[in-house]
């Protein structure tokens, strides 16, 4: 791949830190090797060399979206403070290609005597522009940032919401090639971030973006590649949707210690194949309705996925069968229009007794987000059940199949035994079936909604 290519090259990158015990012993660290040395004796360190990255290895195209995932104390962002040029590595070797616009950590490149509007020309300048294109750019960045007169009030009073706000607003208007985002987002308020969400989204048109977040969601929504850091190495890098699974797993895993193991599961569950109608349950359908005045319908294929299925397990029970049923007449034999009244069913073999055993569902989209689900904990915490080893559980789900936009949908089906606020997950599937949907006609979101009504009059 030639240099005009990659955005950002990081090739054996390390970075290490000296840590002292003492302030005493920064001052023989200085001095004593130095005189052993000169004595001909055998010196020694003073310090703890801790490695905050080590031997870090990888490259990002131009127009690439790189997720950078790993617990707090991974490296995630040193690494980003080395790419954006505020720290220098030990070892190793980066590259750059294109302005780069950062929005680190709170508050970083602002000065807190100086009010909002003397900390966007500071910004600004840092960050490649002139005065006159500062100048130029001054309101749009203001109404970006919309925290009114606090512009022109000292930076140390603000919160961290209006702090984010103005630094975001800068890193927006100075036509970056490279956008690098740590987790400082999360401080914002849902109205301004949905505002960053759709800017972000119109940067990766053109741009590259380097995305730093816990939030799987958004990691599996805007990236298409994964980097995991794991105590300063790269832990595996690869497609989003893949590398997000392997560390929700891990996780999991640090959550519960050793007291229970979860193992890596490729093909575990025996799913019927199609759709099936269950006569006793016709009367339980809703009754049927008017025709909605919007027809959203389109094919909806539903499969197993035995082969690429994957998850974990810890041995206590796992999943044996899902199965999607048809409820209402309308359907055909493995194809639904969506609206139909439909039931999951999903039946697990338990292998340790188990106090309160909880089975879920969810569907996800393409991108890996969640659109709906639910568990039998609403049931249960009326109607506790427990379940000891040998005995076959059953879940039922009823709902009304909701119309989807052309694409493919995967369910992910869940074993767990506990409550809402404390659980263990027992077997986890990825994807227990998958459905493909063509010739929809929703329009707009990510889901269509039945509208009985739509209709414009005039009222004067």
């Amino acid at each position: 791949m030639s240099s005009n290519e990659i955005a950002i090259s990081i090739e054996g990158v390390g970075k290490s830190y000296e840590i002292y015990n003492a302030p005493g012993d920064r001052l023989k660290q200085f001095f004593l090797p130095r005189l052993a040395k000169w004595l001909g004796g055998k010196s020694r360190n003073y310090y703890t060399q801790f490695s905050a990255l080590k031997d870090v290895s990888f490259e990002v195209k131009r127009g690439e979206t790189l997720g950078v995932i790993g617990r707090n104390g991974s490296g995630k962002s040193t690494l980003l403070q080395i790419i954006c040029g505020t720290l220098t590595p030990t070892s190793g070797n980066v590259q750059v290609n294109g302005r780069v616009a950062a929005l680190l950590e709170l508050g970083s490149g602002f000065n807190p005597e100086f009010t909002g509007r003397e900390n966007v020309y500071l910004n600004a300048s840092i960050l490649g522009l002139s005065l006159e294109e500062t100048n130029l750019r001054f309101k749009q960045i203001a109404e970006f940032a919309d925290i009114g007169d606090f512009i022109d009030q000292p930076v140390k009073t603000y919160s961290s919401g209006m702090m984010v706000r103005l630094a975001f607003a800068v890193i927006a208007h100075v036509d970056a090639d490279i956008l690098v985002i740590d987790e400082a987002l999360s401080v914002g308020d849902a109205v301004f971030t949905q505002k960053c969400m759709r800017f972000i989204r119109k940067f990766k048109a053109t741009g590259t973006l380097l995305f730093v977040s816990h939030d799987m969601g958004s990691i599996l929504n805007l990236c298409e590649e994964v980097v995991w850091l794991h105590k300063g190495s790269v832990r595996e890098k690869g497609a989003s949707k893949d590398i997000s699974g392997d560390y929700l797993q891990y996780t999991f895993q640090e959550v519960y210690g050793e007291e229970i193991k979860l193992v890596c599961d490729d093909s575990l569950m025996t799913v019927n194949d199609g759709l099936s109608l269950d006569d006793d349950e016709v009367n339980t359908a809703t009754s049927a309705q008017e025709p909605s005045i919007i027809e959203y319908g389109g094919n909806f294929f539903v499969s197993t996925n035995l082969d690429d299925s994957n998850g974990w397990k810890t041995g206590a029970g796992e999943i044996k069968t899902f199965q999607l049923e048809l409820l209402n007449d309308g359907g055909v034999f493995g194809v639904l229009k969506g609206g139909e009244s439909v039931k999951v069913v999903i039946t697990a073999s338990i292998y340790q007794d188990m106090e309160c055993p909880i089975i879920g569902f969810l569907l996800r989209d393409k991108l890996g987000q969640d659109l709906f689900g639910e568990n039998t904990l609403p049931f249960t915490n009326f109607q506790p059940i427990s379940a000891g080893s040998g005995c076959v559980i059953e879940a039922n789900f009823v709902f009304k199949l909701p119309m989807l936009p052309n694409g493919e949908y995967t369910i992910m089906a869940s074993l767990a035994d506990g409550n809402l606020q404390q659980n263990i997950q027992h077997h986890w599937m990825h994807e227990a079936a998958v459905i493909n949907v063509t010739s929809s006609k929703v329009r707009w979101g990510l889901v269509g909604v039945e509208f009985a009504k739509v209709e414009m009059k005039k009222v004067l």
